[in-house]
């Protein structure tokens, strides 16, 4: 038997359907999930390997913010819990893009996207902390389910702010 996985990320970006046997497929989403990523995440970072750093940058920014739309579409149907998984995507892409435009680093861990957050205080300001924080406690919403629309709709607004300021960064500035 076959399996499908389909990605939709954004209305720019091309939609891919790919046809993978059962066995592999659980295997990926198993491997996403044991990261702690969704499987766009998951299939962006595995897709990205090959791809110069600067260009990392800016698919992990599109991807984040087609994320943060996904999960205002989420939100709008009353799909809390994969609005929150989307939204904390949006910001683990966000910083993930900081890292491959300042260093040419990917971040692995959530070790790594920790320290990345600290660099990113230092840099951006001390409004990055809250922006992070609201990732995590959507990454918490998404396996608990304990939060609601409004929470989620909080959280967004400062993940955003954290994805619309690192664009700006990749865009108009070279890493110092």
């Amino acid at each position: 038997m076959q399996y499908f996985v389909g990605v939709v990320l954004a209305s720019d970006a091309i939609t891919v359907t790919v046809r993978l046997p059962r066995r592999v497929a659980e295997r990926i989403e198993r491997e996403a999930r044991n990261a702690g990523l969704s499987l766009e995440e998951y299939l962006l970072d595995l897709a990205l390997q090959v791809i110069d750093p600067k260009d990392k940058a800016h698919a992990y920014i599109e991807a984040a913010q087609a994320l943060i739309e996904q999960a205002r579409e989420e939100i709008r149907i009353g799909n809390a819990r994969q609005a929150a998984e989307k939204a904390w995507g949006a910001a683990v892409l966000a910083v993930k893009a900081y890292a491959a435009w300042r260093d040419g680093r990917r971040p692995t861990s959530h070790g790594e996207l920790w320290e990345y957050k600290r660099v990113m205080e230092r840099e951006l300001g001390e409004w990055v902390y809250d922006s992070w924080n609201a990732g995590q406690s959507m990454h918490v919403c998404f396996y608990e389910g304990w939060c609601d629309e409004k929470d989620v709709e909080n959280a967004l607004e400062r993940i955003q702010r954290l994805v619309r300021e690192v664009k700006v960064r990749i865009e108009r500035r070279t890493p110092q």
